[in-house]
């Protein structure tokens, strides 16, 4: 029996300026907000989601049993995989294979990189658009971390295979010396004594950490707008979006400023702006990389993972900061760490389920480029084999419901306070959070408990699952959008509409570039995969880099060494 495709799209209209204002404020009102916030939740789907019957018991954690990882127990040799390169098609991004080249043949230091790091950075936020990607920056820091790589490299003794290697860390995570503002303008105020646990691996493995990234404001946003550091730019067309909520991550990256950054996804904050900006977003099954040291803005949905230039930098990254981190309950409950076949392009015998309903719940351009990836695949020996997904509308509401929910419940205090501080979609989101209730929130868990047995049949069937990765390609900035950016929840629907399940239900999930519309945007192709599997997805990205001709970005900023 077939099942009926559930999900709509959701009609209400984009405010910006003074109408947005005066919303937010009457939302705010408890005189006037009742009626608004009805309106919300009738149109948003929660009212009719309060009359599901879900007979499963509530799941509050998507942890899945470790014995459903296909690894070897071996664990990954980075060295050689870096060593390793098999070009991909069209423009060349600079990667961690190439800075590893130009330290071993002295045609760079890690001093070179670090000074001409610092005037890109400078150059990046001082044209008109400023790109953005960076806000904060402490170049003694910097210069200081590349003195000591420089002098590792000289006497033959890099840490790692990112040793001097230029990494961004998105403002959500500590990073010693830095206040953690999470995208706001008052959140922060003294800076970290130490860094998150994942920061804390790569400062380990020598990486040069560069500064803090832009986010969209406490990463309830999937545009990447943020009205007090700036708005991030996209590098493919400045005068679009990033995607967020890990904007600064995904500028930084397209535009050349490092090969791989660190980004957090609660509801897709890697896999958009890394689909939007045209690079590799991964994010891992729930717990394989500690959150400690992340602000705590949606327990049972935060994951943390790379973006990358390529596929390769991605798992590089990714077979750094994953593993078990003994002060992180979640962390400890993973199999080992592999990277099996990453190299291995021939997709013989794989299965690639295919929801078509959903998959082709997007704009024409971004149907027709994501199905011509998945020829490749076929070419490549692979099979598209036709699935169904019931209830993925309450799959969406459930996931709304639990990541504001509980951001709702983090931000108490600075909501309380500092309500004002905010910018005006994060108050007009928080606002909406807080109408919900603790039979929401309950009801949501249920719903993940049921998500998470569709999917597990669903995986058992195929060996992943091909959607793209946003419905749209990156949105235009409205000039009514600068500087306090807009409420649009109908083109948040489309941007979001295939993220979510991967966060309810804790699989991992990779978006890849497919190709790029006509304006030269770029489309990503998601893909996800059993629990801990995250080594087939890397391959397959890998894989598709040998199909997409890739395209450069407008605004690109290479090292001196890669000209």
């Amino acid at each position: 029996m077939s099942t009926a495709y559930d999900l709509q799209p959701v009609h209400l209209p984009r405010l910006a300026g003074v109408p947005l204002r005066l919303f937010t404020q009457a939302l705010e009102n408890p005189i006037s907000r009742g009626p608004l916030i009805q309106n919300l939740l009738r149109t948003g789907g929660i009212e009719a989601f309060r009359q599901r019957v879900f007979t499963e018991p509530p799941t509050f954690m998507p942890v899945w049993p470790a014995g459903q990882a296909l690894a070897s127990g071996q664990l990954p040799d980075l060295a050689a995989l870096a060593r390793s390169v098999r070009p991909g098609k069209g423009f060349a991004f600079t990667t961690v294979s190439d800075y590893i080249e130009a330290y071993q043949d002295g045609r760079a230091t890690p001093l070179d990189v670090a000074e001409w790091l610092l005037d890109s950075v400078a150059a990046s936020n001082a044209i008109q658009p400023a790109l953005r990607a960076i806000i904060a920056c402490r170049e003694e820091d910097v210069r200081a971390q590349a003195q000591g790589s420089t002098q590792r490299w000289q006497a033959g003794q890099p840490l790692s295979v990112l040793d001097g290697v230029p990494v961004a860390i998105k403002d959500e995570f500590d990073l010693a010396g830095y206040p953690t503002q999470v995208g706001t303008s008052f959140m922060g105020s003294s800076p970290a004594r130490s860094d998150a646990f994942a920061v804390g691996r790569l400062r380990a493995a020598g990486a040069l950490l560069f500064g803090k990234a832009n986010m969209h404001e406490i990463g309830i946003g999937i545009t990447g707008h943020n009205p007090h550091h700036g708005v991030p730019r996209n590098p493919y067309q400045v005068e679009h979006y990033t995607g967020g909520s890990s904007s600064g991550p995904a500028a930084a990256v397209a535009a050349g400023l490092c090969p791989v950054a660190l980004g957090a996804d609660g509801g897709g904050s890697i896999r958009i702006p890394a689909g939007l900006c045209g690079l590799v977003g991964l994010k891992p099954t729930f717990g394989r990389v500690s959150e400690r040291g992340a602000a705590p803005l949606g327990w049972s949905v935060a994951h943390i993972g790379p973006l990358a230039a390529t596929a390769r930098d991605a798992a590089l990254a990714y077979g750094l900061i994953a593993g078990p981190d003994p002060e992180e309950p979640n962390s400890q409950r993973q199999p080992p760490l592999s990277l099996d076949k990453f190299e291995d392009t021939d997709l013989w015998g794989l299965k690639i389920g295919v929801y078509w309903p959903w998959f082709r719940h997007a704009s024409s351009q971004v149907v027709e480029t994501c199905q011509h990836l998945l020829e490749g695949f076929k070419s490549m020996g692979a099979r598209v084999v036709e699935i169904e997904i019931p209830d993925l509308e309450a799959v969406r509401v459930a996931h709304l419901i639990t990541i504001v929910s509980e951001m709702v419940a983090s931000l108490k205090e600075e909501y309380r306070q500092s309500r004002e501080k905010f910018g005006l979609d994060v108050r007009t989101n928080l606002a909406l959070g807080r109408s919900f209730t603790a039979s929401d929130y309950v009801l949501a868990q249920c719903t993940r408990t049921r998500a998470m047995q569709i999917f597990r049949l669903v995986l058992e069937q195929v060996d992943v699952i091909a959607t793209p990765t946003t419905a749209i390609t990156a949105p235009r900035i409205h000039p009514d959008s600068l500087p306090d950016g807009d409420s649009d929840l109908s083109t948040l629907t489309e941007i979001m509409r295939f993220a979510a399940a991967a966060n309810l239900t804790g699989l991992p999930a990779i978006t890849m570039p497919a190709g790029y519309d006509a304006e030269d945007l770029p489309v990503g192709l998601q893909l996800m995969g059993r629990a801990w599997n995250e080594a087939l997805l890397l391959r397959m990205a890998h894989a598709a880099e040998q199909l997409v001709a890739r395209r450069k970005p407008m605004l690109h900023y290479p090292p001196a060494f890669a000209e």
